[in-house]
């Protein structure tokens, strides 16, 4: 079996999707890029979560070309695949639709950097970009434009969720956490009233402080 270590990982960390409630039934997905053969494991399409195994995680090219798997790859591995070629200091790529990040995008609107938590991840607002179709590379040409000059590793998807990036598969991972848990945050509070944006200058502490220092 090719890359065992790597396919472990991938489905390890798909566990984490449900717990962290970012995902329904079989929707969402994670991938992971070796860094020596640039091959990519991915879910299997329409598995559910509890039924993944290592072995069911599908090995593609850069290309989404399949080299190893008995079962048909997710229908985001176009996506993933060109997010990859255009990006290609990021080893981590999680899609989920969860529940209130994807409600933002349903409108088409970003979430607002409001908490500190958003401008140590986030280091900002996280974008929210255009409509695509899905099957195809036109998601992961959606996601390299709105992320392009960002330095939020996620971003919402107008009417169809989150995309989370990250330099490992683990902190893509995290980033899709950090992007939910602030979007209920964020909507929580609007019920209340208007939250209050940070002010940039302070942002860019937040951000260097918990990227630069923060932890061990």
């Amino acid at each position: 079996m090719l890359l065992p270590d790597l396919r472990q990982l991938v489905c390890d960390l798909h566990d984490e999707l449900p717990k962290n409630n970012l995902v329904a039934w079989t929707s969402g997905n994670i991938s992971a890029r070796d860094p020596q053969t640039n091959w990519v494991v991915i879910k299997p399409s329409g598995v559910k979560f509890n039924q993944l195994t290592p072995q069911k995680m599908v090995v593609v090219n850069l290309d989404g070309e399949i080299i190893e798997g008995d079962y048909k790859a997710s229908s985001d591995t176009a996506s993933h695949c060109y997010i990859y070629r255009h990006m290609p200091h990021l080893m981590g790529i999680v899609h989920t639709h969860s529940r209130y990040a994807t409600a933002f995008a349903t409108l088409g609107r970003e979430i607002p950097c409001v908490t500190t938590a958003m401008g140590d991840e986030f280091g900002g607002v996280i974008p929210c970009g255009g409509f695509a179709l899905i099957g195809g590379e036109a998601i992961g040409r959606v996601v390299v434009e709105t992320l392009r000059g960002h330095r939020s590793p996620a971003c919402l998807l107008q009417s169809h969720g989150v995309f989370a990036t990250g330099v490992t598969a683990e902190l893509a991972v995290k980033a899709a956490i950090m992007t939910e848990d602030n979007a209920a945050i964020v909507w929580t509070a609007l019920q209340i009233g208007t939250p209050l944006v940070i002010d940039p200058t302070d942002i860019d502490s937040l951000y260097d402080r918990y990227q630069n220092v923060y932890g061990q």
